[in-house]
């Protein structure tokens, strides 16, 4: 039953925030009397979404919740409270909540009410579904997620910038999956300025979980004409840049409808990466998939930031002279390079797609 909370909590991925995803079932005699999971947007939470499909029957059920029941009033009344008022018999949570206004105190109010509470069965998936809520709440900032797209030696393109399409049809496809289970995606620049991309979710039936598009932008010089701004008021664009930039250029993607977000710049005037990650904390985003380009996975890979890595991998090779998936690292010692684990490998039509999470 834990593993059917878990999976309507995946389900949730992408749609929630600033929420967790979370699932819940309730069991009652042995049958699945209620189902539900953290709706897109974050309300209503799981354990309200299924106790609605229960009615009555919840009363001397159990209840299966991937994370702690919330204990404290926020745009709707604590699940906490909602569990007790049904009758709810016992709680299984796979995870403690780390936010400081829950923190153990959902599970307290149980049990002062007389319901039996137990944590843990599930609590490694569950952690990993939530890695991003969980380091948001922890770190002040959201799961950093790297999706690269290459050839067998690691390039994008072709030393002209030609690079449509290096993977074939079914990795894209899986890519636009990736994209609705994040929160935001990250580019720079130069991948606005090269490509004039939209970053929406292409796949039927998609389209409307399309996440924020954020630019890397140091010196805002995003063309007020681009494709993103231009769909700024349909899906929103925020664009990073450093307090230092024009106030024109500024003024004139606000008035587009893109929301400038001004940081600190690094030493060499770019904007500073940590600053950056901590203001996307701040907007209590959880998981920001980036998708390009090399300087930008270079900059959040030296600033020990990327949390996860999928790589989609083509039978092609390109060679040193064409575009490299990550820019310079400035690595003088094997022992400073980024390492990563493998958790997953499978074929997604003629490519390769590996799942890497950043070594313990």
């Amino acid at each position: 039953m834990m593993g059917m909370a878990l999976a309507l909590s995946r389900r949730s991925l992408g749609r929630t925030w600033p929420n967790p995803a979370v699932g819940c079932v309730l069991v009652k005699d042995g049958a699945i009397v209620g189902r539900g999971r953290t709706r897109d947007g974050g309300r209503p939470h799981a354990e309200a979404d299924a106790l609605s499909q229960a009615g009555a029957a919840a009363r001397g059920a159990t209840a299966y919740v991937t994370l702690e029941p919330c204990a404290h009033f926020g745009k709707s009344p604590p699940c906490a409270d909602a569990l007790i008022a049904a009758g709810i018999a016992k709680v299984v949570s796979a995870l403690e909540d780390p936010y400081p206004e829950v923190n153990g105190q959902g599970h307290a109010r149980l049990r002062a009410a007389g319901i039996a509470v137990e944590v843990g069965e599930g609590a490694k998936e569950a952690a990993e579904i939530n890695a991003g809520f969980l380091l948001r709440v922890r770190e002040g900032r959201p799961l950093f997620h790297l999706k690269m797209a290459t050839t067998l030696d690691g390039r994008i393109a072709t030393p002209s910038g030609e690079s449509k399409w290096i993977t074939g049809a079914a990795a894209r496809a899986d890519g636009q999956r990736l994209r609705a289970t994040h929160d935001a995606i990250l580019v720079g620049a130069n991948t606005v300025a090269a490509d004039d991309p939209e970053l929406t979710c292409r796949l039927p039936g998609l389209a409307a979980y399309s996440p924020v598009r954020i630019v890397l932008d140091s010196k805002a010089q995003m063309s007020p004409g681009s494709k993103l701004a231009a769909s700024a008021g349909q899906t929103p664009v925020w664009l990073i840049c450093t307090r230092q930039a024009p106030i024109a250029a500024r003024e004139g993607l606000r008035a587009r409808g893109v929301e400038v977000i001004e940081v600190d710049a690094d030493g060499r005037g770019r904007v500073d990466v940590p600053a950056a990650a901590r203001a996307l904390g701040d907007r209590r985003l959880t998981r920001v998939l980036i998708e390009g380009g090399g300087e930008v996975a270079a900059a959040f890979l030296k600033a020990g930031l990327v949390d996860r890595v999928t790589s989609y991998r083509a039978g092609i090779l390109l060679g040193a002279d064409s575009r490299s998936a990550v820019g310079p690292l400035a690595l003088d010692k094997l022992g400073f390079a980024p390492r990563f684990t493998l958790v997953a490998s499978r074929t997604v039509g003629s490519d390769t797609l590996e799942t890497w999470h950043r070594a313990a």
